[in-house]
């Protein structure tokens, strides 16, 4: 019964994505394995899971899935756990004076809910105030994209790529909003395919309402090329 208990507890925190801090929580040992060694181990994981639920894993179809499934867990969507592949992203001074925010929106995010290990896809926007530095417009994105790849909670996510380019940029004037699809409520549980869920971290000048305004006027803007 108190085994019973607990796993209540559990997943209802999993449902009200509680976050316990801005930082992804990693064990201490978290990177003792190399890539291949994580793979094959995965790899026998996977193939117990399946092989729990009864498939035949002597199927065409299905014999190489467990392998499919290590690769695409390191090198891919959980990639951003692994500080080496962290993007360098170099700043500029900003000689050309330009004083007004920088708005770079509409960035395709894929990511993963930590609470069950489904998809989260949709948008985020990124703005800063210079105060002096720029960084290249392709490495909001890439920053964007290493956040996104790794088990994560929409909260901690918002907070992370605003804290990521406050270091980069030297200044606290910098805003994120991020909106998207979560298939934990889209394909299971509430099953509602319409909700999207809506975040947003506003940092220095951004907390001032007028700023605000105008960075979400930005996103807004109809973008058709």
């Amino acid at each position: 019964m108190k085994i019973d208990k607990a796993l209540e507890a559990i997943e209802a925190l999993g449902d009200n994505h509680v976050a316990t801090s801005a930082t992804t929580p990693l064990r201490d040992d978290a990177f003792s394995l190399n890539d291949t060694e994580k793979i094959n181990l995965i790899k026998e994981d996977v193939r117990h899971i399946m092989e729990t639920l009864g498939l035949d894993l002597t199927d065409d179809s299905l014999k190489g899935t467990p392998q499919r499934v290590a690769k695409m867990f390191v090198n891919e969507i959980f990639s951003g756990l692994d500080p080496n592949k962290k993007p360098n992203a170099s700043t500029f001074n900003n000689n050309y004076k330009y004083g007004e925010m920088l708005v770079e929106k509409n960035i395709t995010v894929y990511s993963t809910c930590e609470h069950h290990l489904l998809p989260i896809v949709g948008r985020a926007h990124v703005a800063y105030i210079s105060n002096g530095t720029v960084v290249g417009l392709s490495k909001m994105n890439r920053i964007v994209d290493y956040y996104a790849k790794r088990p994560q909670v929409q909260e901690r996510m918002t907070m992370q790529v605003v804290q990521d380019l406050q270091e980069v940029l030297g200044t606290q004037d910098v805003a994120c909003v991020i909106d998207a699809k979560h298939l934990c409520v889209n394909s299971r549980g509430i099953r509602d395919i319409e909700s999207s869920t809506v975040t947003s971290e506003f940092g220095g000048k951004f907390k001032d309402p007028a700023v605000r305004k105008e960075f979400l006027t930005y996103i807004q803007l109809d973008t058709q090329f």
